[in-house]
């Protein structure tokens, strides 16, 4: 079984509107430790990182918000996720998040010797940098910054790149200009959900997973909760129709954990404040269990 190390990342500094800073307490309480430790796996929960204090910082896009917080806390989640040895869950937090958790599996796989591939389930694929962003939100820029696009100076110095050819995209539904053009130029893997809706996802999921094995690569999955249908995972700020249902979701977790490949996890854009009585953090929870091992006939009926 996995030393699986639960690490809480609230902030909502990269998002729209607050609330996904309760988000790593909203996992907690819907019993993400307790599932997986029923599973049979250690499970040590880490607590909350903290980042240091950041002045604030002007930019030249003036829609840009909250740059220097956004800085810093991919900074300490740099220097969190290097240091973790076991299976890191970081528990979010908005998607500005994995600015610090995907360069930091990236350093630990280039520390081996080997490859880090990403598998991306979201409805947008934030690639926007700080100059493209119309918004201002960076957590719609975690994805450019992991694959060394430029415009990042005020960020941290990457630890580690990720090559784009080594992540797949799946469930866009909701992309830019800008970020289709960097789709096409940097040459990512993508699978939208008009793809699934024509060819489904264990296709083209295998052969992602079969391409990571034969690198032997190692997999970091970063789990969106707009990559579910709002129908049902109504907690978050970012709502777009058409997401993936249940089952799609559960069965590219159930592939995943099968395909053995898997070495961590983002858990992001939970909004308690916007969750039906907790419907969307115990949902993703099961997704986590999925992922760790559970299989479809040891689900119980679950009352919502």
């Amino acid at each position: 079984m996995t030393d699986i190390a639960l690490i809480g990342v609230p902030t909502h500094a990269g998002a729209a509107q607050p609330g996904c800073q309760m988000g790593p307490e909203a996992y907690r309480v819907a019993g993400l430790a307790e599932t997986l430790a029923a599973l049979g796996h250690s499970v040590e929960d880490r607590g909350d990182i903290r980042p240091a204090p950041a002045p604030a910082r002007a930019h030249g896009n003036p829609a840009v918000r909250n740059l220097a917080a956004v800085s810093s806390w991919t900074a300490s989640i740099h220097e969190a996720g290097r240091a973790e040895p076991g299976f890191p869950i970081f528990l979010g937090g908005d998607h500005s998040l994995a600015a610090g958790t995907v360069p930091a599996m990236a350093a630990r796989a280039e520390a081996e010797g080997r490859p880090l591939f990403v598998l991306w389930l979201d409805a947008h694929p934030d690639l926007h940098t700080p100059e493209t962003t119309e918004s201002g939100n960076l957590h719609g820029a975690p994805m450019a910054y992991a694959t060394g696009a430029e415009g990042f100076a005020d960020f941290p110095p990457l630890p580690a790149r990720v090559e784009p050819a080594n992540v797949l995209m799946m469930g866009l539904r909701s992309v830019d200009r800008a970020e289709n053009a960097r789709i096409a130029e940097a040459g990512f893997e993508v699978r939208d959900m008009r793809a699934i809706d024509e060819h489904g996802i264990a296709a083209p999921l295998r052969t992602f997973l079969a391409r990571v094995a034969a690198a032997e690569g190692r997999l970091h999955v970063s789990l969106d909760v707009d990559f579910l249908d709002p129908g049902i995972a109504p907690a978050v700020g970012t709502t777009v129709p058409g997401g993936a249902t249940f089952r799609e979701a559960h069965l590219i977790m159930e592939m995943v954990h099968d395909s053995g490949l898997a070495s961590s996890l983002d858990l992001v854009e939970l909004n308690p404040f916007l969750d039906e009585r907790g419907k969307t953090a115990r949902l993703m929870v099961d997704l986590a269990a999925s992922l760790m091992g559970r299989k479809v006939l040891d689900r119980m009926t679950r009352s919502f």
